[in-house]
């Protein structure tokens, strides 16, 4: 499925309609924070799988 144009002008426009022009910055800062937060979370949780799986490599 893929996002057309005017479908992503459509989207645009809501978000406009619903925060305000004054509230994007923050919405947009907000979103990047929680998308930087959720990235290191999962390079730390694949850290901790690959430590356990050394771990058990080793034990065995």
């Amino acid at each position: 499925m893929r996002i057309s144009g005017p479908e992503v002008l459509l989207v645009l426009l809501l978000v406009v309609l619903l925060f305000g022009a004054r509230r994007l910055p923050d919405l947009a800062r907000s979103i990047g924070k929680a998308f930087k937060a959720f990235k290191r979370e999962i390079h730390d949780v694949k850290s901790d799988l690959d430590l356990d799986d050394e771990r058990a490599d080793r034990s065995e």
